[in-house]
């Protein structure tokens, strides 16, 4: 296994803006970093349980991933644009709580969120399966990928947590710009 391929696989798909971590630093910016981690643990149980199953089901999922894919593109879809509106419709100045950002929806998001669904169903068939199947070697790389995963979203909130006196200052334009941005995740998985 080429640990330098594996690596920039991993670094760029979890580090890199998708729906989780633009939920997540909207969280920081608007409920702080004590509800944005209680996301992000939910984030990084669902993370890691579509790592064992796609360890566990690959040539399963193989076979139905046409299937697969289309479902998850509209539940995801429609997912992530209600999540950019509700980001666009957030006030800022009220202390409202944000229902979207529990230890649930933060689980759920994973198994919706497109960008994740399809690196845990490529990285375990492609970096590890083919150089190690025994049961040990798979699960530590899971361990590992799960750790990189928490290790990213933990970034978004400590960003979100550095500069959420600038994202308050800018609440409308920030809340645009995220919408938008998950918004156009959503349609991209149309492309």
């Amino acid at each position: 296994m080429d640990i330098t391929s594996i690596l920039i696989y991993c670094t760029v798909a979890t580090f890199t803006p998708g729906p989780t971590n633009v939920v997540i630093l909207s969280t920081v910016h608007h409920h702080g970093v004590r509800k944005a981690m209680n996301y992000t643990y939910g984030a990084t149980v669902g993370f890691s349980l579509l790592l064992v199953i796609s360890a566990m089901l690959n040539t399963i999922l193989l076979t139905f991933i046409p299937k697969i894919i289309m479902v998850m593109q509209i539940i995801g879809s429609i997912y992530m644009l209600y999540l950019a509106y509700m980001i666009y419709k957030m006030d800022a100045s009220g202390v409202a709580e944000n229902e979207t950002a529990t230890f649930a929806s933060g689980l759920l998001m994973q198994f919706l969120n497109p960008k994740v669904v399809l690196f845990t169903l490529t990285v375990i068939p492609t970096f590890i399966m083919p150089k190690y199947s025994s049961n040990t070697a798979i699960t530590l790389s899971i361990l590992a990928i799960t750790a990189m995963g928490f290790l990213a979203f933990v970034t978004w909130v400590l960003f979100g947590a550095i500069f959420r006196a600038f994202l308050q200052r800018h609440s409308r334009i920030v809340n645009v710009i995220m919408a938008l941005s998950v918004a156009y995740a959503a349609i991209m998985i149309w492309m």
